[in-house]
């Protein structure tokens, strides 16, 4: 038994089989974590939702902003971009079917024999982990409840609140809970979010760091596997903190992780996200994160 855990995918299934076969992933005793952002941007959105969906028994999976994306156009197909590749599942005889599952999955997913969090973007400095997680079930809830789905579909686009605040309410509260759990990737040690910056960690404006960076962070116990942040080129550079987006959809690759050894696996991509022909790397956990 094995439990591996994955980049975003973004529709690249491809590489996606590629690193699943490399490590001969048996969904009968094997687990897959997913970071999120299953979906979009890359070509095969629809056909990687209904293969998660076909080993759904096995997968952990947290979600990301274009997963939020995808079930805020269900409810409203305005909210569609021209660069969005989702228009497919939303006209798909089984969409309903895939939409329902994907709304059931988590914001942030805790393993307490590995002390380990999987979550999309990070969880805020100020954060503890009881705090992250009594915060993740409020957006979680709101998911699963159809009479909060809509409302907090509808309250979920937005940049504001940039901070967080516990007497926040209603559509704000839910809305600032999501960026930090799905969009975040710079921030002050109090949780002031800068949701412009998308490069490297040397970008950060002043007064601003990596939100694992803060000496301060109260998570620096905890061990945390993210995605999100392409630009990282899976380096975070920090112990215990493993970033798994190398840039899969944008033709880089597709990185797969041990959760208990750390070993990584590589699928390298070309520029429409699928596979490359050549073989898989195999490289060891990046330095100063083993685990």
């Amino acid at each position: 038994m094995a439990t591996y855990a994955v980049g975003d995918l973004q529709g690249c299934l491809d590489p996606l089989k590629c690193l699943l076969e490399r490590v001969t992933f048996d969904p009968q005793k094997d687990t897959l974590w997913l970071v999120g952002d299953l979906v979009n941007r890359g070509p095969q959105s629809l056909e990687t939702l209904r293969f998660l969906h076909g080993i759904r028994d096995s997968l952990v999976c947290v979600l990301g902003n274009h997963d939020l994306h995808l079930l805020a156009a269900w409810q409203n197909i305005e909210r569609l971009k021209k660069s969005d590749t989702l228009k497919e599942i939303l006209d798909a005889p089984d969409c309903v079917e895939l939409l329902e599952w994907l709304r059931q999955q988590k914001l942030m997913h805790y393993d307490e024999a590995r002390n380990l969090a999987l979550v999309h973007a990070g969880i805020p400095p100020q954060w503890s982990l009881r705090k992250a997680l009594k915060c993740a079930s409020e957006v979680e809830q709101a998911l699963r409840d159809d009479n909060l789905f809509g409302p907090y579909l509808d309250g979920m686009y937005g940049n504001e609140p940039i901070k967080w605040d516990n007497d926040l309410t209603g559509p704000a509260r839910l809305r600032i809970i999501t960026n930090y759990f799905t969009r975040m990737r710079f921030c002050t040690r109090d949780g002031k979010l800068d949701l412009k910056g998308k490069e490297g960690i040397e970008t950060a404006p002043p007064g601003y760091a990596p939100w694992f960076k803060h000496k301060e962070r109260k998570t620096r116990n905890l061990k945390i596997i993210f995605g999100h942040w392409a630009a990282l080129e899976g380096q975070s550079d920090e112990p215990g903190v493993f970033a798994l987006d190398t840039g899969c959809v944008w033709g880089s690759a597709l990185t797969l992780m041990n959760v208990d050894t750390g070993a990584l696996v590589r699928c390298d991509c070309d520029e429409k996200g699928h596979a490359k022909p050549h073989p898989s790397t195999i490289a060891s956990s990046p330095a100063g994160t083993a685990l």
